[in-house]
């Protein structure tokens, strides 16, 4: 078994909580769906948010998931010129016997940051 890490990244319309909640477990449940692992094979979800959100950890959505057992750590991001706001990103990290097939998930206007997938 191998740990591959999965990226994803979602925007939010404004800084509130219930929305970066919502946006969040969007993205996680999407990642999730779209890779078919079990919560036992994450190992650990590491959280960025654009200076703009501070309503809310975004990681407070994986808690709400149940995923209580997942070591989670949020950071802010990167401020660079011109770089997409109200942004949420993620790598989860899982063991799994997949060599490939790894999918990334970028929804909302984070789809703009890879344009490849």
């Amino acid at each position: 078994m191998v740990s591959r890490g999965i990226r994803g990244a979602i925007t939010v319309d404004e800084d509130n909580a219930s929305g970066i909640l919502e946006a969040t477990t969007l993205l996680l449940k999407t990642i999730q769906a779209q890779n078919d692992f079990a919560v036992d094979d994450i190992t650990s979800i590491l959280f960025t948010a654009t200076r703009d959100i501070k309503s809310i950890y975004p990681a407070q959505a994986a808690r709400d998931l149940g995923w209580d057992k997942v070591p989670l750590l949020c950071f802010q991001e990167m401020e660079v010129e011109g770089a997409l706001p109200l942004c949420i990103r993620v790598l989860v990290t899982i063991n799994t016997e997949k060599e490939k097939d790894i999918k990334p998930v970028y929804l909302r206007k984070a789809i703009i940051l890879r344009p490849d997938i």
